[in-house]
């Protein structure tokens, strides 16, 4: 089931508080579903204060470090609100994902050992037609999973750094739209091609595939879903 709203735990006041509290709070929004419909985007600081059990100056410092980083948004007299991107924005942003994770995996076919390889290849041969749909909660965690595997298989830390400033936004479309039209059955088949040709140590092919998948998200966003309603105003 999808997070709509922030995970908070309470921590313990400590000399690096501010940075445990910008730690777990940046942790809590990328886990959390921002572009669900229903997701709760306004944070209060007299409530997060709370539920950290901290005081407010170090909870401060941290959101000032995520207003900087482009993961909130502090409107003055307005209050806090966690940011979500444009329709146009996310295109733009699963293309660049589709370059990075392209390079990845030709890169991860030279780099990665047959055990990490075979990670990816059991996180396809855990679904088939039938499991898909039964468990589709799990094979959308996995189907996150999977991507961000081939990016730290590739062993390019420029990747990783590149790609995690857009992990929060795609994961979040990737994991809303697993559930439509017949994209989950579509996304295994995908899958196992990307391993087969990974296995195969085939780099070039690995790539293609890679990205011509990636590209398919892009092209159903592009077609059937509607962002910009729910899209944060300044």
């Amino acid at each position: 089931m999808s997070e709509t709203v922030l995970k908070i735990r309470p921590i313990a006041e400590t000399a690096s508080l501010g940075q445990r509290i910008y730690e777990q709070l940046r942790q809590a929004i990328t886990e959390m579903d921002i572009y669900d419909p229903d997701a709760e985007l306004r944070l209060d600081e007299r409530s997060l204060s709370e539920r950290f059990g901290a005081s407010r100056t170090p909870l401060r410092e941290a959101l000032t470090r995520l207003d900087q980083e482009g993961l909130v948004r502090i409107l003055p007299r307005r209050g806090i609100e966690i940011v979500r991107k444009t329709k146009p924005e996310i295109l733009e942003m699963i293309t660049v994902w589709a370059a990075l994770e392209s390079m990845a995996a030709r890169l991860a076919c030279d780099v990665a050992s047959d055990a990490e390889l075979a990670e990816l290849e059991a996180l396809v041969d855990a679904y088939d037609g039938t499991r898909i749909y039964q468990h589709m909660s799990d094979y959308s965690d996995d189907n996150i999973r999977f991507h961000s595997t081939i990016i730290r298989l590739s062993r390019n830390d420029l990747i990783a750094e590149m790609s995690d400033g857009l992990f929060r936004h795609v994961r979040a479309i990737r994991r809303r739209t697993i559930y439509e039209k017949d994209r989950a059955d579509r996304s295994v088949r995908d899958h196992a091609r990307v391993v087969e040709a990974m296995l195969k140590r085939d780099g070039d092919r690995a790539s293609r595939l890679v990205r011509e998948h990636t590209m398919k998200l892009h092209a159903h966003v592009a077609a059937h879903v509607d962002l910009d309603i729910n899209t944060n105003q300044s």
